[in-house]
This record gives structure tokens, sequence and C-alpha cells, in this order.
């Protein structure tokens, strides 16, 4: 699972005046590790801009759990919770783990592709997604 998971490496920036990591900092850290993971998989924005797709975002909601801290040593996974058997629609999730292995956060995101010219759903998937979406591991529905 390493290719879905890594350590934060926390700046002085993602602070806010509590001195804890500021909310827009986990989406910030959700969506870099999406597009890594997607890129790592074949599917870059190269790849992307060149076929004329793209994510696109119905809801992104984070569960805050725990703080983390500048020192902290956090390790984010993503998984898919489910997926459209096309690939077309998307709900993944991220988790975020400090180093005693208590969960910090959960994102949720539900997503599709857009067709980048036409400004609309892509109908039908691209096939590198739908071959993408298949590398994910899945979260075991409870």
């Amino acid at each position: 699972m390493e290719l879905f998971e890594k350590v934060i490496s926390i700046r002085w920036s993602d602070l806010d005046p509590n001195y804890h990591v500021r909310h827009s900092a986990y989406y910030d850290w959700g969506a870099q590790q999406r597009v890594e993971v997607l890129n790592n998989l074949g599917l870059s924005l190269k790849v992307m801009q060149e076929e004329h797709f793209g994510p696109i975002l119905f809801r992104e909601e984070c569960v805050f759990r725990r703080e983390i801290h500048l020192h902290d040593e956090v390790t984010i996974r993503l998984a898919i919770k489910s997926v459209s058997e096309d690939g077309s629609r998307w709900t993944m999730q991220h988790t975020l783990v400090n180093q005693r292995g208590e969960l910090c956060a959960t994102i949720t995101i539900d997503g599709a592709w857009i067709d980048t010219q036409k400004r609309k759903l892509a109908n039908p998937t691209p096939e590198i997604v739908i071959e993408t979406m298949r590398k994910f591991p899945e979260i075991a529905q409870q």
C-alpha cells in the first residue's frame, strides 16, 4: 500500500494562530496526494490535458478527530470507498494518522471526470481512467 501512503512534512505555514494545523491544510494535503497517486499510476496531468479530461469534485468533507502540531509525524493514506462500474463516479477517502497510530482526520471526496472541452461530465469515461481506478485499494465496507 506504500503507493497510497506517505508521511506529511508539516510546514510552519500549515499552522494557524492556535499552533495546530489549519483546517484548509488538510484539504491541500489530500489534493496533493491524489494528484501524486494518479500520476504514479500513469494518469498524469499531462495525459489528462492531452485527452481533455480531469477530475471534478462534488463534495469534500473533513472530519477532525485530533489536533496535529508542527513536529507530529503524520501519515496520509488514500483508498477508494466506492466507484461506479465504469469509473465515472467515485468516492475516495483519506485517513490521517499520527505517530501513535491515532486517527487525526478523515477526508471524504465524491467526484467524477469532466470533459474539459465540453465542460460536461466525461461520457464515455476514458479507458485509462477505468484502468487506473481498478488499481486503487478499496475500503472494506462495514
